[in-house]
């Protein structure tokens, strides 16, 4: 059996009198960043790609690691895009449990296909692509919420724990036929597998899609959080729990990430701050979405200077913004999507001399010390905190200093002087309104923000006195969160492409620090604010992009670039000239 390879760390802030007193983080691993994906689709749920293209399309744009997370529930075909239920496929019926049928096809329960035929067809992918990690994942429907992105790496080689995790607790599985059986867990507490997925049961066949009330429905979910905690817990496996879209459903609230923290420690580590889909109109979600849809293609709760992801860190939770490319179908099909690691990608501190690959990549995940970029704005990111003689923190970890001594923050960021993915080499709109003349394909960093608040205890839990508004979302948790210096790009990096900053200060508080950049100064139109907080993603697509003329556009192509359809390049268009990064927080501990 693996173990883990730093003591068990908790995520959650010891809450001690409105006080938050922090858990130091285990020492850094030997390693490098390493760009990974959370979250993506094939043929066997509602993706257009099949299974193996889908490993080899992650393979393509350079990921080092990625999770294959696509929905629960139940499907009527396979990875191939084949009907289980065509004996010209499958000579004996191979689908289990109660019969459902889908256009005239039986469906298959996401618990069995995640078993039976996902995972042995990632075993496959692990050995086409040996030098890659490739995970066991589910976007997970949990009770009284929306999609969350989940993975298990199971250490005696099987998939059994995310089978029975999608059978009892996934909102979409109306399946029946395993309650009773023993669970996974069950010399540890754990009763047979019953449904705990917010529905009412007991139920007919095709009949159970009552819900309970989205209150007790959440208790359900929290119940899911906690069985993953339990695998952590008794050795049986590691697991990660990342809601997605988070703004999207209006179904998560600050509270609710509380209870999910306090649940799973382990697990429940952050949230997609940063959603897939951003050639959808808008980029990732409608602007019906909580906040009014994206800012810069990050949504409402993590692109807010002391919104909902500062008021966490505020209470000095350990709670991490990633990004996912929630790949479905390629905007060169006419679809919503990049590819994964095209535009969003993970860089995560990874371990490279682990002895399980899969395990270091779980580890660097949980550690927080990772940062996310859009259209390799930048490829290498150093964010440290340093105090007296040779103590360092890294994203997630925490500096211990003494009160009133000096901290030195140190930012060490390369700017590749090489094309990105874009497809597209023409001058940025955005920019151009401002008469700045820079290639879609060749972003350049403009400016740094160094982002700070005072760790100080619980902060005010969501105001709901106007739900009817669909765009309405708390703005105010009570933090100090602001951008304390800004760093601008003067003259150009050196021979390697290399930026160098350095911010010192008298530790007096506990504190966080995070950092964002953009290749947008402030003040562009539609784009940016006075401050260089980022706009609504709508006032862009209105404005400046839905007017682009997709013949215009494909005149602008890269020679030999081969594409089913124009209709989506004004959205690439759009998404490549906004691009941001957005570093994982450092925490600053003072002892008197």
């Amino acid at each position: 059996m693996a173990t883990k390879s730093y003591l068990t760390m908790k995520n959650t802030a010891l809450l001690i009198a409105g006080a938050a007193t922090l858990a130091t983080a285990a020492p850094a691993l030997a390693g490098e960043y390493l760009p990974g994906d959370f979250h993506q689709h094939t043929l066997y749920t509602d993706g257009s790609h099949k299974f193996f293209d889908s490993m080899a399309a992650s393979n393509g744009f350079g990921l080092h690691w990625w999770a294959n997370s696509e929905h629960g529930g139940e499907r009527n075909r396979d990875g191939n895009g084949k009907f289980w239920d065509d004996p010209t496929v499958y000579p004996v019926n191979p689908v289990l449990g109660d019969v459902e049928f889908s256009g005239g096809h039986q469906e298959m329960w996401r618990w069995q296909s995640l078993r039976d035929f996902v995972f042995p067809d990632i075993l496959k992918a692990r050995a086409l692509y040996p030098d890659k990690v490739i995970i066991n994942g589910l976007e997970w429907n949990p009770a009284g919420h929306e999609h969350t992105s989940t993975a298990i790496h199971q250490y005696d080689g099987t998939a059994t724990a995310i089978s029975e995790f999608e059978f009892r607790f996934d909102g979409s599985d109306d399946d029946n036929s395993r309650n009773g059986e023993p669970s996974l867990l069950a010399n540890f507490g754990w009763g047979p597998l019953e449904k705990t997925n917010g529905l009412i049961y007991p139920c007919g066949m095709n009949t159970c899609k009552e819900s309970k009330d989205r209150e007790s429905a959440k208790l359900d979910a929290i119940k899911g959080v906690r069985f993953m905690q339990a695998l952590v817990d008794k050795g049986i496996a590691d697991a990660w729990v990342v809601p997605a879209h988070v703004e999207r459903a209006h179904a998560y609230f600050i509270e609710d990430f509380r209870n999910w923290m306090d649940a799973g420690p382990d697990v429940a580590i952050g949230f997609e701050g940063a959603p897939g889909h951003q050639t959808s109109g808008d980029r990732g979600f409608s602007r019906n979405s909580l906040g009014g849809g994206t800012y810069g293609g990050t949504g409402f709760y993590a692109a807010t200077i002391g919104g909902l992801w500062d008021g966490l860190l505020a209470e000095g939770r350990r709670f991490y913004k990633f990004a996912s490319s929630d790949d479905h179908q390629n905007w060169r099909q006419g679809g919503s999507d990049f590819a994964p690691g095209e535009y969003q990608k993970n860089y995560t501190y990874i371990d490279t001399d682990a002895a399980d690959p899969i395990q270091a990549v779980f580890d660097g995940v949980q550690s927080g010390n990772s940062w996310n970029v859009q259209g390799d704005l930048i490829d290498e990111l150093e964010f440290t905190a340093h105090g007296q003689g040779k103590t360092k923190a890294m994203m997630g970890e925490t500096l211990e200093v003494e009160k009133g001594k000096m901290v030195t923050l140190k930012i060490k960021v390369r700017d590749p002087n090489t094309p990105n993915n874009s497809p597209l080499d023409m001058d940025n709109p955005s920019l151009a309104q401002i008469g700045i003349y820079q290639p879609l394909n060749m972003p350049v960093l403009d400016h740094i923000d160094l982002i700070a608040g005072t760790i100080t205890g619980n902060v005010p839990m969501t105001d709901l006195s106007d739900v009817t508004n669909r765009s309405y979302v708390n703005t105010d948790y009570g933090t100090d969160a602001a951008v304390v210096t800004t760093f601008e790009r003067r003259g150009d990096a050196d021979k390697n492409g290399y930026l160098t900053y350095v911010y010192k200060f008298k530790a007096d508080k506990n504190m966080f620090f995070r950092l964002r950049g953009t290749n947008l100064p402030a003040n562009v139109p539609f784009e940016t604010d006075a401050a260089g907080n980022p706009l609504a993603d709508s006032l862009a697509n209105d404005n400046i992009y839905a007017s682009l003329d997709p013949a215009v556009l494909e005149a602008k192509l890269f020679e030999g670039v081969e594409i089913d359809t124009n209709s989506k390049l004004d959205e690439v268009a759009e998404a490549y000239a906004d691009l941001w990064f957005y570093s994982n927080p450092i925490f600053i501990k003072v002892n008197d």
